[in-house]
């Protein structure tokens, strides 16, 4: 039994020693509150990866709204990118609301990292139901955290 100890206590003291250099931030300057960032990095970022999934049904038929060109499909890439990133941003010291709001914002960087994958294999399923799974989570962290104003009552996302 004193083999695997001696192994816990070794990984656990490699850990610690790593977590020391790490944890300390470079400097860093918010520059947008969480408004901000919402209305200029989240949501135009998320649109693109919506607007960019399933099917549109009008009066002229089935439309596709997958993207039909490898440009097309990098730039679904670059926004699950920014997405995924910007549950980063949404966690540093002036914009995180606690441990609560930290985990919808982890959330955020998983399912964006799934739009990511499908974009990358250009998989128009997979980035319908990572889309969806993007759309639960900021659906689910505007219930919790929405400020409700004069002019508005419900996030317009």
């Amino acid at each position: 039994m004193r083999l695997p100890l001696y192994g816990i206590i070794a990984i656990s003291s490699l850990l610690n020693g790593c977590g020391n250099e790490s944890s300390t931030l470079p400097p860093f300057e918010v520059v947008t509150d969480v408004h901000h960032s919402m209305e200029l990095i989240v949501y135009p970022a998320a649109d693109l990866l919506w607007e960019s999934a399933g099917f549109v049904i009008d009066a002229e038929g089935e439309h596709d709204l997958s993207p039909t060109t490898d440009e097309g499909w990098h730039e679904v890439e670059i926004n699950a990118a920014v997405l995924a990133e910007s549950g980063n941003l949404l966690m540093l010291p002036g914009r995180s609301a606690g441990p609560q709001w930290d985990a919808w914002s982890a959330a955020l960087i998983q399912t964006s990292r799934k739009a990511m994958l499908a974009a990358e294999a250009q998989d128009a399923s997979a980035l319908f139901d990572a889309g969806g799974e993007i759309y639960q989570v900021c659906k689910g962290c505007h219930e919790q955290y929405w400020v409700k104003t004069e002019d508005s009552d419900e996030p317009d996302r």
